[in-house]
């Protein structure tokens, strides 16, 4: 079972429908009692932090998601998911996060002709390493929306980078049983459902193991 969180801020529709397409049937909407015990768990968002972590305060899913990371079960955020997932962000004031991913999240820097924030399209994603989300460490394009990003305290979790105005940008962490992706996976086409495809083949081999 895939528990996928509602931030209560963005709309899931498109998340749902590429589970789906994927082979994920067996979804169904985070709770405080069925997170510890999933089998995976998705943390997808857009929106403000502050907001994000609200939600997240108000709906009781805080313990339970930091009860299941460290019980080894598989969570993959996506954009404010994985942003969430870090110690804290600057995004109209500084906010505690959940604290799985230790790294703070700061807003993008546009001082180059041809940027801006935030920074909506498609950008081509380069993997540093072989893992999940790329066993054969080929990039892609894909679909972001965002005005901050992850800056990780250690660099070995960045799985992939992007280029915005100069600089390295990680948009894609994993970290033992933790992964996120600062694009839009579900609104990536072929690509973003390859790393939704990948990361749910992680999460049933897993659990197939542990049967």
């Amino acid at each position: 079972m895939i528990a996928v969180v509602d931030l209560k801020i963005s709309n899931l529709a498109s998340v749902s429908n590429a589970l789906r397409q994927v082979g994920a049937s067996e979804h169904v909407p985070a709770t405080r009692a069925n997170v510890p015990g999933a089998d995976a768990v998705i943390l997808p968002g857009v929106g403000a932090y502050g907001d994000g972590m609200a939600s997240l305060r108000e709906q009781g899913l805080i313990e339970p998601i930091r009860v299941a990371v460290r019980g080894g079960t598989p969570v993959l955020g996506i954009c404010l998911g994985m942003q969430l997932m870090a110690s804290c962000s600057s995004e109209f004031g500084d906010h505690e996060g959940l604290g799985l991913l230790p790294g703070r999240v700061e807003r993008l820097v546009a001082d180059r002709p041809g940027y801006r924030v935030p920074n909506i399209g498609w950008c081509d994603v380069s993997p540093t390493r072989k893992g999940v989300l790329f066993p054969d460490a080929a990039g892609g394009c894909y679909y972001h929306v965002h005005s901050f990003h992850l800056v990780a305290d250690d660099p070995a979790m960045v799985a992939a980078t992007t280029e915005f105005s100069g600089r390295s940008v990680a948009v894609a962490i994993e970290s033992g049983n933790l992964f996120g992706v600062q694009f839009h996976a579900e609104k990536s086409q072929d690509d973003g459902l390859a790393i939704l495809s990948r990361f749910l083949r992680h999460v049933g081999a897993r659990s197939g193991a542990n049967a």
